[in-house]
């Protein structure tokens, strides 16, 4: 995993099971929320380093809220039942049980927060296995903070949905079953992203010839590399997407995308451009 591990963590309060929570945080959870809109966000990892980067990944990405931080399993059964969470960053290779063990043990006790897995394995069961413990999304490690960026966001557009959702007819439950966006004059973005520059980035992927990386998205948009890169991987994670890495002499491999249908809506194809 790349990138530059968090600050020195604040101030801590150690629970009965040895998950730690920054002092207060432990108070603004109690009812299973955090202060205002945050999201409240469960590290689980037997790494501390790991999950000292994992805690400050997370706590770039806005309304999200590290609320405590557990090394295994029974550490993170006991801090949910002590900090009630919203979403638990779940890693599977724990010191005492199998990290997917402890989600039907959380769902026995009562528990409705919602589970992301970040795990180095990369066996099919384990990912079907997520699946059927419905986990809201799966990331592999290494990952950059731009992969889990997309995935909070992501996520934190589907719990605004979900906790929104009024049932009216059998399209409203189809919508949230199939996570789609409900229907709105512009499109749901994540925050800082424009519908404009989603839309020059889209159109630009739908008319290359072959695949794209984001240094040649930029330059034929105009917008810097670092943005197109964004735009690029959040239509990946939403599906508009394909990534393929192409290999160099040397460093990383080059992330190429290629177009496969439409993220905003409301990009015009090349017809009807004037």
């Amino acid at each position: 995993m790349t990138g530059t591990s968090g600050p020195t963590d604040a101030t801590a309060t150690t629970g009965a099971a040895g998950a730690t929570a920054t002092t207060g945080e432990a108070a603004a959870t109690a009812t299973g929320r955090a202060v205002g809109a945050a999201i409240g966000v469960l590290v689980v990892d037997d790494d501390f380093m790991v999950a000292r980067v994992h805690r400050a990944f997370v706590e770039r990405v806005e309304p999200f809220r590290v609320v405590g931080v557990a090394g295994t399993g029974e550490q993170a059964l006991a801090a949910v039942g002590e900090l009630r969470p919203d979403l638990v960053l779940l890693d599977l290779y724990l010191p005492d049980v199998f990290g997917l063990d402890v989600i039907p043990r959380l769902r026995a006790a009562g528990h409705d927060c919602d589970v992301m897995v970040i795990s180095a394995a990369r066996e099919a069961e384990a990912v079907r296995g997520a699946v059927r413990q419905g986990v809201v999304d799966y990331l592999l490690k290494p990952f950059e903070f731009e992969d889990l960026r997309v995935r909070l966001e992501r996520y934190a557009v589907q719990r605004g949905r979900l906790l929104g959702t009024v049932v009216r007819s059998q399209a409203d439950v189809d919508r949230v079953l199939a996570g789609a966006a409900p229907a709105a004059p512009v499109p749901a973005l994540p925050k800082g992203m424009s519908v404009e520059t989603a839309e020059l980035v889209e159109r630009t992927l739908r008319e290359a010839d072959g695949t794209l990386s984001a240094s040649e998205c930029a330059a034929l948009t105009g917008v810097s590399r670092v943005s197109a890169r964004r735009y690029l991987e959040y239509f990946h994670t939403v599906g508009g997407a394909e990534v393929s890495l192409r290999y160099g002499v040397a460093g990383r491999p080059e992330r190429r995308y290629r177009f496969r249908g439409a993220v905003t809506g409301l990009a015009l194809p090349p017809a009807a451009r004037p």
